[in-house]
């Protein structure tokens, strides 16, 4: 099966939907399937093998410059390409962090609108691209906001068109009217043309029917994917770290991106309560920060810093997979009591995989991620007493055999093999369908 990805870059920074898009291209391939990962906007940027394509289609300057500057979509060819390419988009995009998705509601609608909107040169390029030069089986969009394209898509192509949904309400949610009002029509009208959507979890599979108008048995959830690795090799790593930690401390770490809705401010006035009543914790921040966010962040830091000093630690943003998972490995617990529901929680595998447990709000995917793990503890998540509580009963986790439980579960549920069989399963059943067939397999519904 020859399947096109197609994804959306971070913008310079680490992304979790770019992880997984990049590691289910990568277990894809190892299942057999042909698939290539495209990037749109701007390059993707993931702390493990990139095996995205190098051309970025539809790229972030041009899409933007669209939709802002009169006149400039009707330039040459030749006078904008240059800035498609992937070092020029990298660079520019450096400065985009400082912009709230609530400023992109106009951007937003255009790109929405496909061929009928400013960037109808670039999104036809990608679909000649695809249509034309490419002519895969299926062609999975990493989220709905790439929809645009997809009714000039499905006029020029007749192959499957499937859908990952990784959190596409947040942004929308996010947006200011009259734009929000608007995106939201236009979604709903391109994703009615999808013939299959995936899921991390259950809860995302049911809220976003609702969400989008959309049929259940179009749905299918597949495994959120963690990949093990050299760099996780915590079989050998429990005794060290358990050697040099003291018997009475208990390290609390907050590891997402630095920004309200995952619940960065939440810990930090978590912090400010519980440091003064244990005098052996210490809380730990680190995840990427946006230019957006970080002078708040900073003074909120120095603000506690002041009463506490190291005992809330900014780690920062790591530059790779070893230096993340180092961080990871020094928490007894993970905490991310984001105030959005999440749709996946990758970072609560990626502890789960070094042994370590997570204290999370019980809403969106977490308490599925906690049933399949087996430990992890979930608080009331309107009250923010009961992260205070909870982390006031939180103990160091010393057994290593208990550790060594939760890793072995994070990989039983959430290998990249499982994860491959899964979307293999749901594409073909899909595809059996459309060509008048009895599925002999019906993917994982939810």
């Amino acid at each position: 099966m020859k399947i096109a990805i197609i994804t959306a870059g971070g913008a310079g920074m680490f992304c979790g939907s770019c992880m997984q898009d990049n590691t289910l291209a990568r277990s894809l391939r190892t299942a057999g399937a042909d698939a290539l990962l495209i990037p749109t906007y701007t390059p993707i940027r993931v702390d493990e093998d990139n095996v995205s394509s190098q051309r970025v289609f539809m790229g972030g300057i041009n899409v933007y410059l669209d939709s802002k500057l009169p006149g400039w979509r009707y330039l040459p060819a030749f006078l904008k390409r240059w800035l498609d390419r992937p070092a020029v988009v990298q660079w520019l995009s450096q400065f985009s962090s400082s912009t709230s998705a609530a400023e992109l509601g106009g951007l937003t609608v255009d790109l929405l609108k496909g061929m009928a909107g400013p960037q109808q040169r670039e999104i036809d390029e990608l679909i000649q691209f695809l249509a034309d030069d490419l002519k895969p089986d299926v062609i999975l969009f990493s989220n709905a906001l790439l929809s645009g394209a997809v009714p000039e898509l499905r006029r020029r192509w007749k192959g499957q068109l499937a859908c990952m949904l990784q959190g596409d309400d947040i942004f929308l949610n996010d947006l200011k009217e009259p734009w929000r009002a608007e995106a939201m029509s236009l979604i709903r009208q391109n994703a009615s043309q999808f013939d299959t959507f995936l899921t991390h979890s259950r809860y995302y599979s049911r809220f976003m029917q609702k969400y989008l108008g959309l049929p259940a048995e179009k749905f299918h959830e597949i495994p959120l994917t963690i990949e093990d690795s050299p760099d996780t090799a915590c079989g050998g790593m429990f005794p060290e770290q358990l050697a040099t930690t003291k018997d009475d401390e208990i390290r609390i770490g907050y590891f997402a991106r630095i920004c309200r809705e995952k619940g960065a401010f939440r810990f930090m006035d978590a912090a400010e309560k519980v440091l003064p009543l244990r005098p052996s914790l210490k809380m730990v921040m680190a995840g990427f920060l946006p230019k957006l966010h970080e002078a708040a962040f900073q003074k909120r830091l120095a603000e506690i810093q002041k009463k506490f000093g190291e005992r809330l630690h900014w780690a920062g943003s790591p530059a790779d997979r070893n230096a993340k998972f180092t961080i990871l490995g020094s928490f007894d617990w993970l905490c991310v009591p984001t105030e959005y529901e999440e749709p996946k929680g990758l970072y609560v595998l990626e502890a789960a995989l070094l042994g370590i447990p997570s204290l999370l709000p019980s809403h969106g995917a977490f308490p599925e991620r906690i049933e399949q793990l087996g430990q992890g503890k979930l608080i009331d998540p309107s009250s923010e007493q009961s992260l205070v509580d909870a982390i006031l009963t939180l103990q160091p986790q010393r057994d290593v055999n208990q550790r060594r439980r939760l890793r072995e579960h994070c990989l039983t549920h959430h290998s990249a093999t499982s994860t491959a069989a899964s979307v293999l399963r749901a594409l073909s059943a899909r595809q059996q369908i459309a060509e008048g067939r009895q599925p002999s397999g019906d993917g994982i519904r939810p």
